[in-house]
């Protein structure tokens, strides 16, 4: 009898993990402290800190509806979050060893994806190294460059998720099955499109860079990627490996 509970015990476990790391209300307990952390830090450095095109489209799309408040963003992230929850009608209770949990797979999650841009890069057998794409280290020298961009990369994983995945991609989603377009079509449909828009945003306007093809497909492969996370595992998960995976490659 004790052989045949482990396993089923254990199997308990991992399935009331998959399903409480999933909520939305766990999601943003997750979120919270890089969220905190992302906006401090913001305000402590001032003109001097870096920002991501993802917060600056939505704060001027805030602007222009008249909501030029600088904390509406974070607080309105907040409460789509406790919105999602309070429609999903389960339990508002969030467990401390799940949180702890969704640290780790974030962690390895984000080796995964690196694993993939360095798969990338041997595969298309580049003459130089797939990192030297993604030009982090131009942001600033020393121990401050360190920190503002670590800083930089905890609000890029935290609204590029909101802006691409949470309404970009659920909004095309729902759009195309308002237009009868069969569920899984739609879909599938829903993530290329908002993995290419993901993409193609990191060359526009004053925080894009220079376009380069290796940049561009890894960034529609990534973006592919935290799709996925954000479906099957939810915000909390895609938003912790994309600020991982950033700091992973930008400043190890």
């Amino acid at each position: 009898m004790a052989r045949s509970s482990a396993p089923s015990s254990l199997a308990q476990t991992a399935a009331r993990f998959w399903n409480e790391s999933r909520q939305p209300l766990t999601s943003l307990a997750f979120i919270a402290p890089l969220l905190v952390v992302y906006e401090a830090g913001i305000l402590l450095m001032g003109p001097q800190a870096m920002r991501n095109g993802a917060e600056a489209w939505l704060r001027y799309l805030l602007d222009w509806l008249g909501f030029g408040q600088y904390f509406l963003l974070p607080l309105l992230t907040v409460g789509i979050l406790l919105a999602w929850h309070h429609t999903t009608r389960h339990p508002w209770r969030i467990s401390g060893h799940v949180l702890y949990g969704m640290a780790v797979e974030c962690v390895l999650l984000a080796y995964c994806l690196r694993g993939l841009l360095q798969l990338q890069g041997a595969l298309l057998q580049l003459t130089v190294p797939p990192l030297a794409h993604f030009p982090a280290g131009a942001w600033g020298q020393g121990v401050f460059r360190y920190v503002r961009t670590g800083v930089a990369f905890l609000g890029a994983g935290i609204y590029e998720e909101l802006l691409f995945r949470l309404v970009l991609l659920s909004l095309l989603g729902w759009s195309l099955r308002a237009l009868r377009v069969p569920r899984g079509l739609s879909f599938l449909a829903a993530i290329v499109l908002s993995s290419l828009a993901f993409s193609a945003a990191h060359y526009i306007g004053v925080y894009g860079e220079p376009i380069h093809w290796f940049s561009f497909l890894f960034r529609f492969i990534a973006g592919l990627f935290f799709a996925l996370l954000f479906v099957n595992r939810g915000f909390g998960i895609a938003a912790g490996t994309h600020a991982g995976f950033d700091i992973l490659v930008g400043l190890c």
